[in-house]
């Protein structure tokens, strides 16, 4: 397994893409020296007997009052067990491992006042595939995911349940089985394992990766659309992408030329097709597409400046030994940057849509209805589009932003919240929908270009259909369609398709 190394200092979004995929994450000496720096701080403050918020005080509204010495472990504890009060369906495995590191990371920049041995339980319980139980509703993005990270602190003390090779049994047990002890909190810090954006960052940087399989799967399936329309790659000539500036629509514009290059069913109609231009579905892949593709980009540099970020509150200063009380946990950057997605990801999968209901028309695309080569006494891929257009509509509901609600909270104290928690945690299903929808594209794509055959496509886009394939047979008549379109999708969601398609490079979030 890939591990990645911290240093303290920023990780790339390469590094948080294996992370979110399953790379391990190691704390080089260097961090470890710095959370002590951090923890002496905290310890001085508690010999000395100054009243400091998140130390020896309550919390939110309770501010004000006073903890005694004696009560500082408890403090912590009840602070832990009180906010575990989440609900709903589980937190996906591979989400929760990403909380951790990046709760991990947070932790390691020494300014949350954690001791050593708290922060090596955390990079233990990773490393050991303790997975903590987290439900995934109850968070309002401030002050901090409270509620699903104190699932998560609560397994570091022993209490809840958490999954320990696939099975799921109470915390303890889990951390025992890891050869892992759970840890009685000290000062600060419970408060800095609940404060903080990582719940809603995990689920908005996990989504991002596989938004970003999707939206280069779907310039795979949008080229070969193309061909199976016989349509035109003239809309994508460097020329008309240069005159209008756009990042986003000029590497897509590349791309597709790349994709398509070579293919035998365009260069069979260059100079005989008396169609004058294409329906915005394919004419258009590369301005909205393209803008799409900023949309992410700006997204990403969003999400990874918090993944590297210290959202914690207060703070520890470990140049002046200040505790400093601020509002880093406000997640509103993430809830934006989700928001987004949540558009980009919409219109990757309305923009794939619109072109199955081209193909499958046969007005518009020239081929039989429905794709099917005795429509009437078989219905093709009738249904199939159906089903990419419920999908579509599903994606417009939630894509409305989450950003701009807000509801006050902890009597008034916490009266503004982002709601970032919401919008990120919507995009995992919506990334789904949308990887379904490339899927049946790919699907549809591939039979229109059967019935071109003997012309082929572009030796990369053969590559593609070949591939499904070797999977899926041609739709000569009707059968169970739910099948073929799963098998697509996991060849889409995996990055089968996109491997299929090099050595042409396709746009990525970092280029």
């Amino acid at each position: 397994m890939t591990e990645i190394t911290f240093n303290g200092d920023a990780l790339p979004l390469s590094a948080w893409r294996a992370l979110a995929r399953g790379a391990g994450l190691s704390l080089s000496p260097s961090v470890l020296t710095r959370v002590d720096e951090g923890a002496a701080i905290v310890a001085a403050i508690v010999k000395k007997g100054d009243a400091v918020y998140g130390i020896n005080t309550g919390f939110g509204k309770l501010a004000n009052v006073r903890i005694a010495d004696r009560d500082l472990e408890t403090l912590q504890r009840n602070l832990v067990l009180s906010h575990a009060a989440g609900v709903g369906d589980l937190v996906p495995s591979r989400i929760a491992r990403l909380m951790m590191a990046l709760k991990l990371a947070s932790l390691g920049r020494g300014a949350s006042g954690v001791r050593r041995e708290t922060i090596k339980l955390l990079q233990g319980m990773l490393a050991g595939n303790v997975i903590p139980v987290i439900p995934a509703q109850g968070s309002v993005g401030a002050s901090g995911d409270l509620a699903p990270l104190a699932h998560l602190a609560a397994t570091m003390i022993g209490e809840g349940d958490a999954f320990y090779g696939g099975e799921r049994m109470p915390a303890v047990y889990a951390l025992g089985r890891a050869g892992l002890e759970p840890v009685v909190l000290g000062p600060k810090e419970g408060l800095a394992l609940l404060n903080g954006t990582q719940f809603s960052t995990a689920h908005a940087l996990g989504a991002l990766f596989d938004i970003e399989r999707i939206f280069q799967s779907a310039l795979i399936t949008g080229a070969l659309s193309t061909d199976a329309a016989r349509g035109s790659d003239t809309p994508f000539d460097a020329r008309i992408q240069a005159l209008r500036g756009h990042r986003g629509q000029i590497d897509v514009a590349a791309a597709l030329r790349a994709l398509m290059d070579g293919s035998g069913i365009r260069a069979s109609h260059r100079t005989i097709d008396d169609r004058i231009q294409d329906p915005y579905c394919l004419r258009c892949q590369p301005q909205v597409m393209g803008a799409a593709l900023d949309v992410m980009r700006q997204a990403a540099a969003t999400l990874v400046t918090e993944a590297n970020g210290v959202s914690d509150n207060p703070l520890v200063m470990t140049d002046s030994g200040e505790v400093i009380s601020g509002g880093n946990f406000h997640a509103e950057p993430v809830a934006f940057a989700a928001d987004m997605l949540a558009l980009a990801v919409c219109e990757i999968g309305s923009l794939a849509e619109r072109r199955i209901a081209m193909l499958t028309d046969p007005v518009l695309s020239g081929l039989p209805a429905f794709l099917t080569p005795q429509p009437g006494l078989n219905s093709g891929f009738m249904i199939a589009q159906v089903t990419a257009a419920a999908l579509v509509s599903e994606n417009k509901q939630k894509a409305y932003p989450a950003s701009v609600d807000s509801i006050p909270t902890s009597a008034n104290q916490e009266d503004h919240v982002s709601m970032a928690a919401h919008g990120a945690r919507r995009l995992i299903g919506m990334a789904q929908n949308a990887a379904h929808i490339v899927g049946i594209e790919w699907l549809a794509a591939a039979q229109g270009c059967d019935f071109h055959v003997p012309l082929a496509s572009s030796p990369v886009l053969e590559r593609a259909r070949s591939l499904l394939r070797r999977h899926i047979p041609k739709l000569d008549h009707d059968r169970k369609m739910a099948p073929d379109i799963e098998t697509a999708t996991e060849l889409v969601t995996t990055g089968a398709l996109i491997d299929a398609a090099r050595p042409v490079t396709l746009p990525a979030l970092d280029d």
